[in-house]
């Protein structure tokens, strides 16, 4: 937009000063004219009527009607011409002002482009970040679903293999998820929080150690569909900032209580989120059913998580973006009502 368009609303006075005509305009020269061939008509009719009745006397009132039959006209031609120009000017300045405001919406569409312009790109950066930790997980999927089939290669072929008495045995009768070490509770909250970049080594090795576990699985890859479909309409859970609730609201909630009790968690804020949200609940059914399964999948897992947790852990569980997932789409479908 030029500089000229966007000054038009403040020069709008200035340029109407220049509209003006300080000489006379066509139709004061018309109503001028008019003017003095009425006076010159009115002189040469009461000249002829002096000559034809000469002697008469002075009569006031035949004067008043005269002076008015003279004047009335002249004022009326007069009046006539003052409301054809002020049409006139208001004709201009409506122009004008339909100018400036065409300049105004310009001016607001191209700011509105600009800043369009200006957060796609971390729409996009967010969209390249989620879809890497897409692959990552799926890499890390991989890798157990081989290392589960040569386990159970190597107990099937020693289940057919005959073995001497001598020979110790050996324990091909534990699974893989008794020889694991256990899911702490710090890789599974992380875990929960997903990584933060492509960089983020513990999250991702806290991702896989949260896959590798039976329960807690389930409760990621739930939480993983979920935030991706969320980010489809742009929704971070990183721009939420709902208000926290306290540890013993969330112990509330997962031994079962229900109500009043446990309203602030539903503290998600956003209105616009929260419109989205709601909107994409009552449209999409494969966005409906993949929420309820992870509503469901996080009340069960905070079941067993609240009792071994600590408020500390409690807090810091809640401040991972499948919590702030859970807030959000808990409030939506009025599982804290």
């Amino acid at each position: 937009m030029s500089d000229e368009k966007k000054s038009l609303p403040v020069n709008l006075g200035v340029f109407g000063r220049r509209g003006q005509n300080h000489g006379l305009a066509a139709a004061d020269i018309i109503a001028l004219s008019l003017s003095l061939l009425w006076l010159v008509a009115t002189a040469i009719f009461f000249g002829v009527a002096r000559l034809g009745g000469a002697g008469l006397g002075f009569d006031p009132l035949t004067f008043v009607f005269t002076f008015l039959a003279v004047t009335m006209p002249i004022a009326l031609i007069w009046v006539g011409t003052s409301a054809a120009k002020s049409a006139k000017i208001m004709r201009e300045e409506s122009a004008r002002l339909q100018a400036a405001i065409d300049a105004m919406r310009h001016t607001y569409i191209q700011q509105q482009q600009t800043a369009s312009m200006a957060v796609r790109p971390s729409v996009e950066q967010k969209l390249e970040e989620i879809a890497a930790s897409a692959k990552q997980t799926e890499s890390a999927m991989a890798t157990f679903a081989s290392t589960r089939a040569r386990i159970e290669a190597a107990r099937a072929q020693a289940a057919h293999t005959p073995q001497d008495d001598a020979q110790p045995s050996l324990a091909l009768g534990t699974t893989a998820e008794e020889m694991r070490a256990p899911l702490s509770i710090a890789d599974f909250i992380r875990a929960l929080n997903f990584p933060e970049t492509a960089e983020d080594r513990e999250g991702f090795r806290a991702l896989r150690h949260a896959l590798e576990d039976r329960v807690a699985s389930r409760l990621v890859r739930s939480a993983q569909d979920v935030l991706t479909l969320l980010s489809h309409d742009g929704i971070y859970m990183d721009d939420l900032r709902p208000d926290r609730a306290r540890p013993e609201i969330w112990r509330k909630f997962a031994t079962g209580e229900r109500g009043p009790a446990i309203a602030g968690l539903g503290g998600v804020r956003d209105r616009s989120c929260l419109a989205l949200t709601a909107g994409r609940m009552r449209q999409d059914p494969v966005f409906r059913d993949a929420a309820h399964h992870f509503l469901r999948q996080f009340d069960h897992t905070l079941t067993d998580f609240e009792k071994e947790a600590t408020d500390q852990e409690l807090s810091d569980l809640a401040e991972t973006r499948s919590a702030r997932a859970f807030m959000l789409l808990g409030r939506v479908s009025g599982t804290f009502d």
